[in-house]
């Protein structure tokens, strides 16, 4: 830990976490902010939100950043994805302390900042995760796994080193993975797989409503008694 701590390419990667996933939660939960105005039969309807723009510009916010400083920090931009590479002995707990607190720095601060560009919008809860009607925490739990489980599975399949027959773009994999769980789980959740995410959002707008089933969805103590070689 001594020895990472006065590494000047350590604090490098701990601050390109905060910048990647400070652009990342202003595009991304900016997106689902910017609701649109349908007309039905030259009026107004009432306000809709489009699941696959949010989901793709959830999934390709999260493509961009991998790409843009994955050489620089390794582009976790989730603390559910930090810990399951800090259980399977990728990173030390020192770095995944850090990179948990830069992450969950930069989605207040982004989200602080969307508070006030969007403070005209009514009923603003600024991305804020809840479950929706006829949906119980448990429920909602079950599904904040299943999305977490997939988009983990992704990230340490894609990035494992001792494979050498991973083709294609591994932001661009990471991206989709994303954007599926969010085509999933919006529905019922509002989909809170980044738990960094959901915090930034119940801080800035004061609501922890149901906050620990965002919080208690990562299953990547699962992935590591299950899938210890993985």
């Amino acid at each position: 830990m001594a020895s990472e701590f006065k590494k000047k390419m350590f604090w490098r990667a701990v601050v390109a976490e905060f910048l990647a996933m400070s652009l990342f939660i202003f595009i991304s939960i900016g997106s689902a902010l910017g609701f649109s105005f349908p007309v039905v039969g030259n009026k107004t309807s009432t306000r809709s939100q489009d699941n696959v723009k949010v989901s793709l510009a959830f999934g390709l916010s999260i493509a961009t950043m991998a790409q843009s400083v994955g050489h620089i920090s390794g582009a976790h931009l989730n603390p559910a994805v930090t810990l399951g590479l800090l259980l399977s002995c990728q990173i030390s707990i020192f770095k995944a302390i850090m990179y948990i607190i830069a992450q969950c720095l930069g989605a207040v601060v982004a989200t602080a900042i969307l508070s006030g560009v969007t403070s005209s919008l009514p009923n603003n809860l600024l991305g804020l995760n809840s479950l929706s009607e006829g949906i119980n925490a448990g429920q909602g739990l079950g599904i904040e796994i299943i999305a977490t489980f997939q988009l983990v599975l992704c990230v340490l399949a894609t990035t494992d080193r001792r494979r050498n027959d991973v083709s294609g773009s591994a932001p661009l994999a990471i991206g989709l993975s994303v954007a599926l769980g969010h085509l999933l789980a919006i529905d019922y959740t509002g989909c809170g797989i980044n738990p960094a995410r959901s915090f930034g959002s119940a801080l800035i707008a004061n609501n922890f409503e149901n906050h620990w089933v965002n919080l208690l969805g990562w299953p990547n103590h699962w992935r590591s008694k299950c899938c210890p070689d993985l």
